[in-house]
Order: C-alpha cells, then structure tokens, then sequence
C-alpha cells in the first residue's frame, strides 16, 4: 500500500490526534483545482496542504538529523526560526513558500502534518502538552 492509500479518502480518511493527543482531526487525498492535495479537517474548519510536504518534510528532517520542534503557529502569527511551522513557510523550501494553501489557513503544519508523518512510518513525534519535537525515522 502506498501512503497515499493509506492517507484515505474523503469517504474514508485517516484518523489522527494533534501531537498533544488532545483534538483529534482527519486528513485524506483529494483533487483541488487539478491538483493532488492533502485535506485536513478539524471540527468544520477545513485546511488545505500540498501533498508534496510529506516527502519533503521527511527529507528535511533527515537532513537536519535531530529532533526538531514543531512551533505549530496560524498563518498570522510569526512562527519561530528552526520549527517545523517556520520551514512550512520559508522562501527557502522546496516549494519556495507555504505548504498551506487556503489563504487564512496556511499556518499550522506544525501541527497537523507531523502526526501524519508518524501514522506514515516517517517520523517520531513527542506527544508532551507542549514544545513537541519531531525527527525522521531511517526507511
């Protein structure tokens, strides 16, 4: 099975936890203007991500080779230098700027995407109430 198959379907999507295991959301692969992207819902706020964060994210953490904070901000809000939320944002990404794509609800990969990278196999995530960490998992 790929991790797109096991990411779900609107039908039937992924059941995930935030990284303090307090709010559970779910998140699945669908068609958004001719193009493939991840749909996170939590409650009924819908956020959009573009699916190619999961490997490049993964990437990334390998690079970095330790745990790293994830500082999960909204979109307005300032997130902190050498989190996982600032590399979600960054000129200097692989994508050159936000993963998230509904305008008012870019923020918050520091929150959303990490559980998913742990249901994936890719990565370990703390689940402390706050300062969460995550790293890559070798494959």
């Amino acid at each position: 099975m790929n991790y797109k198959e096991k990411i779900g379907t609107k039908e039937n999507p992924l059941l995930l936890k935030t990284p303090p295991l307090s709010s559970e959301y779910t998140m699945h692969v669908d068609i958004k203007n001719d193009r493939e992207v991840l749909v996170c819902t939590v409650g009924k706020t819908i956020l959009y991500y573009d699916i190619s964060i999961i490997e490049d994210l993964y990437q990334m953490l390998l690079e970095h080779g330790d745990w790293m904070f994830l500082g999960s901000k909204d979109e307005k809000v300032e997130a902190k230098p050498d989190t996982v939320e600032f590399w979600g944002r960054a000129a200097d990404n692989p994508i050159g700027g936000w993963y998230g794509l509904r305008k008012g609800f870019r923020g918050r990969v520091g929150m959303y995407i990490p559980p998913l990278l742990e249901a994936l196999g890719y990565a370990a995530v703390e689940h402390n109430k706050r300062n969460n960490r995550m790293r890559a998992i070798k494959r």
